[in-house]
């Protein structure tokens, strides 16, 4: 039923795509996986489909999201990573069977060992995370200015001085306060 869950927020990046799966962590938490279909629409616009999802597929997804979030926070913030974060991210890496494949028209295409191995979309999701926390991709980690969302992103932007996670939301949202701020402060402001 379209509208029934809210929309996924989807960047260039999978692996900070997908901790944005549970958005604004430091507000009223919006969880857009809260079911085992939903982890399937998820995966299947992330073009890692799957046919199936069980709740303790979903479980070991929200445990792989608060890793690499845990990781990648660590990261923005030049931290070591958690130990365990890692441990969670390196298994889910290991226990993937995922492979690269060439499509003909010349791009990748990520091809699971079978269409209800969540685990393999897992391992892809985690080998992207680790390619970014450690440094391997042109970018850099950062954290979302928004008090209530403070989301790692990647930033790839060419400055790499991007504030927000998501201008349509995190960025509009501050400038409107911000906006809404000044004129309530401006005597004979227009209302």
């Amino acid at each position: 039923m379209p509208g029934e869950f809210p929309d996924f927020r989807l960047g260039s990046v999978l692996a900070t795509s997908f901790t944005a799966t549970l958005t604004e962590r430091r507000g009223e938490n919006v969880e857009r996986i809260p079911t085992p279909q939903r982890l399937v629409d998820w995966l299947a616009v992330s073009g890692l489909a799957v046919d199936s999802c069980t709740t303790a597929q979903l479980e070991l997804a929200r445990e792989l999201r608060e890793a690499i979030h845990a990781a990648a926070t660590a990261a923005a913030s030049r931290d070591a990573p958690p130990v365990s974060a890692v441990q969670v991210i390196n298994d889910c890496s290991i226990r993937g069977r995922a492979a690269a494949v060439l499509t003909p028209e010349g791009g990748r295409r990520w091809r699971l060992s079978s269409a209800s191995c969540v685990e393999d979309a897992l391992g892809v999701i985690a080998a992207d995370a680790i390619s970014i926390i450690a440094g391997e991709r042109d970018g850099k980690l950062a954290l979302c200015a928004s008090p209530t969302c403070r989301a790692a992103f990647f930033d790839t932007s060419q400055s790499r001085t991007r504030k927000w996670c998501e201008m349509n939301t995190c960025g509009n949202r501050q400038k409107k306060a911000r906006f809404q701020a000044n004129q309530r402060k401006s005597p004979g402001s227009a209302e």
